[in-house]
């Protein structure tokens, strides 16, 4: 049979299966899930009996996984039991378990103490897809206080929408993070570096850095060339943030917050939106990432600009995570001060 004819029919029946194998692995993780919340609140609910002793209850939990092992195999180690017993804890009510996420998802969202916090981890590893280790990573770098921090402003009821939505890319200060953490190039922090030397080890690096930008980004390009009057000019990085329907002009600074970098930006911005832009495409946007900013001299080099720029830090290395919660706290003890 002339192969025009077996290749069109082998790729169809390939797409029946593969679809298939996915339905049945969608369907075993959700029973998997579903069987351990079972087994968390069988624990729990002989302990609340009193029938397992807290000063017994690490042997019993020890005995349970030596015979459950044996019986059904992995999966049922001492640690896992106590996850077990932790998720129903933590989930009361089954419905509420998004079988989008694996057991494994589960197990490092039961790390985060924090409910408000847990629960936005949780929307946004659903929302932006992120593996086990993707979780991991945003979770290490503090991800939800950065967010909460960069909006400057930060009140209970930002709180209450990452918990409850995690992030809406509605506008384009939702995009924006201070500081980034670029931790995955393994640069030291006191180690000098050029800009082309950062550009490059980021497009080495680039799936990790559009896990960093956060959702919608796609790469477009670096040294993009920007010609005015016959003078070349050239963007670091260029991006397409798909929710904001914006290309998204980044310029990377290997010192402080200077003003020449903001204007520059501002003409590359001008220069998207006039030449480049497509019908449909809203206003570009622009992130100038740096070593370091001084709030008021922002403040004036930003100001009666286009709101579509913006400074932000970045670091190499992961911030301190009782750092951030306390700034967090700080803001927040602030905004209801006022309030009052």
């Amino acid at each position: 049979m002339n192969n025009s004819i077996i290749t069109p029919i082998i790729q169809e029946i390939r797409e029946i299966l593969d679809e298939a194998r996915k339905n049945v692995a969608r369907e075993v993780n959700n029973e998997l899930i579903v069987s351990y919340w079972k087994i968390g609140e069988i624990i729990v609910r002989y302990e609340q009996n009193d029938n397992i002793r807290a000063k017994y209850g690490e042997q019993t939990l020890k005995q349970m996984s030596k015979i459950l092992t044996n019986e059904f195999g992995k999966g049922f180690s001492r640690s896992n039991l106590q996850n077990m017993r932790a998720f129903y804890l933590s989930y009361e009510n089954c419905q509420t378990v998004s079988g989008k996420l694996s057991w494994s998802h589960y197990c490092e969202l039961l790390s985060v103490a924090d409910k408000d916090k847990r629960s936005f981890y949780e929307k946004e590893a659903i929302n932006s897809n992120w593996s086990v280790r993707e979780l991991k990573r945003q979770i290490s770098t503090s991800l939800y206080e950065r967010l909460l921090l960069s909006k400057g402003d930060v009140n209970k009821q930002q709180v209450l929408d990452l918990s409850l939505k995690g992030i809406e890319i509605a506008e384009p200060k939702d995009i924006i993070k201070d500081p980034y953490v670029f931790e995955f190039l393994g640069i030291p922090e006191d180690k000098p570096i050029m800009e082309s030397d950062l550009e490059k080890a980021l497009i080495q690096q680039i799936e990790k850095f559009l896990l960093e930008l956060g959702r919608g980004f796609m790469f477009v390009g670096t040294q993009q060339r920007i010609t005015i009057n016959n003078t070349h000019y050239f963007a670091d990085m260029v991006f397409y943030n798909k929710p904001l329907k914006s290309y998204v002009i980044i310029e990377l600074k290997t010192s402080k917050l200077m003003p020449e970098a903001v204007g520059q930006l501002n003409m590359y911005l001008n220069y998207y939106e006039n030449e480049v832009n497509d019908e449909g495409d809203n206003k570009p946007i622009g992130i100038i990432l740096c070593t370091d900013k001084d709030a008021l001299a922002a403040e004036y080099a930003l100001g009666g600009l286009s709101s579509n720029i913006f400074a932000s830090k970045y670091t190499y290395y992961i911030p301190d995570k009782e750092q951030l919660i306390a700034e967090v706290e700080k803001v927040i003890n602030q905004w209801n001060e006022d309030k009052d």
